[in-house]
């Protein structure tokens, strides 16, 4: 897991081409002005735009093929981050959806993200994103998928 400010994601684009490429696509796009919904910014790499209103909880998820990008618009929410070794399988692994289910066998430990943060998130990261950080606040999240 990384957690920085846009502004320093060039930090990271070492790591691989398609992240570089996903960080660009953030700093490039006038954010607060897109639409909800997918944007697909190559073969390997595509955003989805989200607006919603945090939650008291969540299961926590984990993906296989692909990295994530969270970065927050507007709002703030907390994600729980912890290593899939932490957790027991809820729903089997969706190979279309690149996604499972999980829950946690430990106490849950949490990463804030406020306006101009993200979160990349790796497939040992077992995260629980959307949750309120002390009330519900209403967020626009974008979430970048990296093909690793």
């Amino acid at each position: 897991m990384i957690k920085d400010k846009l502004e320093y994601a060039n930090t990271y684009y070492g790591i691989s081409d398609s992240l570089k490429k996903g960080f660009e696509w953030l700093k490039n796009n006038d954010l607060k002005s897109l639409d909800d919904g997918r944007y697909q910014i190559d073969n390997n790499i595509y955003a989805n735009i989200q607006s919603y209103e945090t939650k008291e909880n969540a299961p926590y998820e984990a993906h296989r093929e692909y990295a994530d990008i969270q970065y927050m618009v507007e709002g703030a929410e907390k994600i729980g981050v912890t290593n899939y070794s932490n957790c027991t399988t809820v729903e089997t692994y969706n190979k279309e959806k690149d996604i499972e289910f999980l829950n946690l066998n430990q106490k849950d430990s949490y990463e804030l993200i406020n306006e101009g943060e993200f979160l990349v998130l790796f497939p040992q990261d077992a995260h629980k994103p959307s949750i309120n950080p002390d009330k519900k606040l209403n967020v626009k999240k974008v979430v970048v998928k990296v093909r690793l």
